[in-house]
């Protein structure tokens, strides 16, 4: 059983004037954050990605993003969209945008099938939270029920 990554991307970027943030150049040689969130959760022991994207945007995460860790991780993509909810509820009339990180994770439900952490696509993390979060889910594995999150000092 693989510890995945699940990168929440699927963020309209409103407040970032266009283009898509999440696969904005912030590096001296071109990196998205994504590269070294990736970088950093692979040195941790992580080997699965999820990608929560919108359909529309899968092109550019596969050439940008996915087509460069695939040879080291099981890359997944899944689409978050507005009308996959619970039979249950309702998708108000005109409803477009994501539900946000519990809809993300909800939109995961077919791909894993075991450890897992969720980070947001343009944040920045950095390597101590990815080597401690990585070394709690491997101390639960197989087991049910157990959460955790890591925060910054």
């Amino acid at each position: 059983m693989k510890t995945a990554l699940v990168i929440m991307a699927a963020g309209i970027g409103s407040r970032f004037g266009g283009g898509i943030k999440q696969l904005a150049a912030v590096g001296p040689n071109g990196e998205i954050i994504m590269d070294f969130s990736l970088y950093d959760a692979y040195q941790a022991g992580f080997r699965k990605v999820v990608f929560v994207i919108k359909k529309e945007r899968e092109a550019d995460f596969r050439d940008i993003v996915g087509s460069h860790v695939e040879s080291r991780m099981d890359v997944q993509y899944v689409f978050q969209s507005p009308d996959d909810v619970p039979e249950w509820f309702t998708v108000p009339e005109g409803r477009e945008k994501p539900w946000g990180t519990a809809h993300a994770v909800r939109a995961c439900r077919n791909v894993i099938d075991g450890p897992f952490a969720v980070i947001n696509a343009d944040d920045f993390y950095g390597q101590e939270a990815y080597q401690t979060i990585g070394r709690y889910l491997r101390s639960v594995a197989g087991q049910k029920n157990h959460y955790c999150m890591v925060g910054d000092r």
